[in-house]
């Protein structure tokens, strides 16, 4: 696909085949697959987080083939080293000179793989290229190309050998999001259709490119946000730090995040303007990873996702605006 234009109706259309490829390839987690792809238009990064087997992994390769870009994967382990991922500096011994040799990271969608196994140093080095697009080794500043998109996973009940992401670095994740089990009917669905494929290896065809990408994300900064949804994003995030069960609440990056994922789940579902049902369907994977609760609530498994949906509850929304 050429650079160029795309109306939104046309996104929503490319949304909709996007969605349908990468569901020949993982089976039901319609919502969650939509999530991934709202943060994905929004011009932002993911983390999944579930338990293994789950198809996090899957879903990540389909998406990238689905949306036309180059697929890079990393394995995080405890001995990885930030050069590992960005690049270094090797000597050309033709040349009698060093030259860059660039990383894995330098693609359009990057699979951190198990991300919270390699130590918080280079971990750390995730954090300039997720928020400037760039990579900065020994001084000298190299872009990333666009689009640009980091989807990480992460296990959340092994923690022997993990090292947890920091705050500053689970605020970079546009969204959290998690895939849970499948029914009974849908486990179903997968075996069957792994019997039916005779192979282990899947891959669907690209709705699109690069190019067609970044003309979606594009169109998704014309939608319309009218000012009392905007408020509602940020009463939303307001509430989370006032809240009597919390350490620290969602950042102002929260309730940004927030709004540009509600456009985009918007675009997803038809619409050129946001509601705040748009709003609330992605305040769990937009806020929750954002909030610290108070240490000795852990206990009563109180998370960051029962207080976006306690604030959910207690804020009023606004009245629909249909424009």
């Amino acid at each position: 696909m050429t650079e160029g234009e795309l109306k939104l109706g046309e996104v929503t259309e490319l949304s909709r085949q996007v969605l349908e490829r990468v569901s020949q390839a993982v089976v039901g987690k319609a919502e969650a697959l939509e999530l991934v792809l709202a943060g994905i238009l929004a011009g932002g990064h993911v983390l999944l987080e579930d338990y293994p087997g789950l198809a996090k992994t899957l879903a990540a390769r389909s998406f990238a083939q689905a949306l036309g870009l180059e697929f890079r994967r990393v394995q995080f382990t405890p001995d990885l080293l930030p050069s590992d991922v960005t690049g270094a500096f090797v000597y050309d011994q033709k040349d009698s000179e060093f030259v860059f040799r660039p990383g894995p990271i330098f693609t359009g969608l990057l699979l951190a793989d198990e991300i919270n196994r390699t130590p918080p140093k280079t971990q750390a080095a995730l954090l300039e290229s997720m928020q400037e697009h760039q990579v900065t080794v020994e001084g000298q500043t190299f872009p990333l190309p666009a689009p640009f998109h980091v989807l990480a996973t992460a296990n959340p009940v092994e923690y022997e050998g993990t090292y947890p992401l920091p705050e500053a670095q689970l605020d970079r994740f546009m969204l959290r999001i998690g895939f849970g089990y499948p029914s009974p009917a849908e486990e179903w669905e997968v075996l069957r259709r792994r019997m039916s494929r005779r192979t282990e290896d899947q891959s669907v065809e690209a709705a699109t490119d690069a190019a067609g990408l970044r003309a979606a994300q594009r169109a998704v900064e014309t939608v319309t946000v009218d000012d009392t949804v905007g408020q509602y994003c940020v009463d939303l995030a307001t509430a989370t730090r006032r809240d009597s069960q919390v350490l620290v609440g969602a950042s102002p990056r929260g309730s940004l995040a927030l709004l540009l994922t509600a456009r985009a789940y918007a675009v997803i579902k038809g619409r050129d303007y946001v509601v705040p049902e748009d709003v609330k369907a992605v305040a769990v994977a937009a806020l929750a990873h954002r909030i610290t609760v108070r240490p000795e609530l852990w206990l009563h498994e109180v998370s960051g996702a029962t207080v976006v949906r306690t604030v959910l509850a207690s804020v009023a929304a606004p009245p629909t605006v249909v424009s």
